[in-house]
């Protein structure tokens, strides 16, 4: 578990993944567990399948910062291709936590930080029917960091889809099937 009065975490992804979604819902989570929150995106060129970041602050003060994150605790990696175009590490902190949507287990370069992978998009595209794999980052980002709990995060979700009771649904097997 990360222990810091501010915990940053930033999202990065590809337009049409769902980031700002994932960052909304972490601060609905936090915000339920009693918590301050903050979640925003920042945005490039704004298109489908452009690379996009978005942010989450989570702290149990008042958070009166106001600029993007620059030097995360957590970092969420929607689309692992990234790795390969974006600095997708740049100014994570020594300890910090990344959890990558990946099939490939092996990440050599990431040695010194605490790496999870999860083949997400394969778990999405089985039970959604789509490589919609927010939810399930966001599973796994629970389960390893310790920082939200899993059923803040149901409730995040029932809240998100609450008028869309077989996307709630299977949202919810989704992230019970999240092994880390």
């Amino acid at each position: 578990m990360i222990m810091s009065d501010l915990i940053e975490v930033r999202i990065h992804g590809r337009g049409g993944q769902g980031s700002v979604t994932a960052a909304e819902l972490i601060a609905v989570a936090v915000f339920n567990e009693g918590k301050y929150s903050q979640a925003f995106p920042h945005f490039g060129v704004e298109r489908r399948g452009a690379p996009v970041e978005a942010y989450a602050r989570i702290s149990d003060s008042p958070i009166r910062l106001r600029s993007q994150v620059y030097t995360p605790d957590v970092v969420i990696i929607q689309d692992s291709t990234l790795i390969n175009s974006v600095d997708v590490f740049k100014g994570l902190k020594k300890d910090g936590l990344i959890i990558i949507n990946s099939e490939k287990k092996d990440w050599p370069q990431l040695k010194g930080f605490k790496v999870v992978v999860v083949p997400v998009t394969k778990l999405a595209l089985e039970l959604l029917g789509r490589p919609a794999t927010n939810t399930g980052l966001l599973a796994a980002f629970a389960k390893a960091s310790g920082i939200i709990k899993i059923e803040s995060l149901i409730k995040a979700i029932e809240d998100k889809f609450k008028n869309k009771p077989e996307v709630l649904k299977k949202n919810i097997e989704l992230i019970n099937r999240i092994e880390i």
